[in-house]
């Protein structure tokens, strides 16, 4: 299969990627980090309350007492929503761009390179996933007006970006809900990645009107798009690891001379390079065991080139004020969201002992 892209999808990450460098490039991650640490957003303790639509961080309390606020940068979210990230794949009659999963995936790579904070895939399926008028499920999602995030069908009952949320999405069954966070009793819990946020629900699942498509498309979409983040933070961390061993000399010579260096940024060449292909033939089949191997393939690209990046680092990498240690960060995230390697193991063995017709 050919995974070359078009002229018009290179145009497409290209702008993606020019738009995230002047408006998120790295010392605007590192003011985003700070901001997050200062303000306690996702290592503070405490009791979040219920709140309505729209509000941030409603009745949430930090382990000082003093109001809980969100990471998401809503007018950089607004500037998304303009350039057509959220509304990608809306049909051109409805106000979209018209383009398919294929060009959802580029873009999403971009934003994993990026380390963009935010419950990007829920709000990205929040705009695409609509009722049966037409109408968004979550009015605003499309043009960056509104922030949704979502709680996942298995696992623990963890909701990112709870804050920040104009609305969640409640995969059940064979649909897919919207509730409001204030119907939404969510406590804060201590998250690794300083950029996001983690609150868990309490007394159980919202219960909500069921509408949209099946949970299971959704499910499968938000996979994908999770590993082509994961496939841009493999990519990033290898850019990082070649940089740094082409400059830091130690004994009179640049450390990628040494063989050991050599060996450590070749596989993450290799980890980087399979996952893009499971990634890529994932977004043109559609296909569920495709999907899983994608997921698979991208946490491992994205954890191990982070922790190889460190190694390539040496001590410096460790350090707070290093960009590598918030994409391992990062990458442990993912790998816990939407089709973790468990499911992901267990959905793939399933599809190829199956028998085929």
């Amino acid at each position: 299969m050919d995974f070359r892209l078009s002229d018009d999808q290179e145009a497409l990450r290209r702008g993606m990627r020019e738009l995230l460098a002047a408006r998120f490039g790295p010392e605007a991650l590192r003011a985003a980090v700070d901001g997050a640490e200062a303000a306690g957003g996702a290592v503070g303790e405490g009791t979040a309350g219920e709140g309505a639509a729209g509000e941030r961080a409603p009745g949430a309390r930090t382990a000082g007492g003093g109001p809980r606020r969100g990471v998401v940068d809503r007018r950089l979210w607004r500037e998304l929503g303009e350039a057509g990230f959220f509304a990608l794949r809306v049909p051109e009659a409805a106000g979209g761009v018209g383009l398919g999963l294929p060009e959802a995936v580029l873009v999403f790579e971009e934003a994993g390179r990026a380390l963009l904070p935010g419950p990007l895939v829920a709000t990205h399926l929040a705009a695409t996933h609509r009722g049966g008028d037409g109408a968004e499920a979550v009015p605003g999602a499309a043009g960056g007006r509104a922030v949704v995030t979502a709680l996942e069908p298995d696992g623990a009952p963890l909701v990112e970006h709870w804050a920040d949320a104009d609305a969640v999405l409640v995969p059940e069954g064979e649909g897919v809900g919207v509730a409001a966070p204030g119907v939404v009793r969510a406590l804060p819990v201590r998250a690794v990645d300083p950029l996001t946020p983690l609150h868990r629900v309490a007394g159980g699942r919202p219960a909500v009107a069921v509408c949209g498509p099946g949970a299971g498309v959704l499910c499968r979409e938000a996979a994908l798009l999770t590993a082509a983040q994961q496939l841009g933070s493999a990519w990033r961390t290898l850019e990082l690891a070649v940089g740094h061993a082409r400059t830091r000399e130690q004994f009179g010579r640049p450390v990628g001379a040494f063989q050991a260096v050599q060996h450590l940024c070749a596989g993450m060449l290799v980890r980087a390079e399979t996952a893009r292909a499971a990634v890529y033939a994932a977004a043109v089949t559609g296909d569920e065991a495709e999907t899983c191997a994608a997921k698979l393939l991208a946490d491992e690209a994205a954890g191990a080139n982070a922790r190889d990046c460190l190694q390539v680092h040496g001590g410096m990498g460790f350090t707070w004020e290093a960009e590598v240690h918030l994409h391992l960060k990062r990458a442990w995230l993912r790998g816990s969201q939407w089709r973790t390697a468990v499911a992901a193991e267990e959905r793939l063995a399933e599809a190829l002992l199956s028998p085929r017709l």
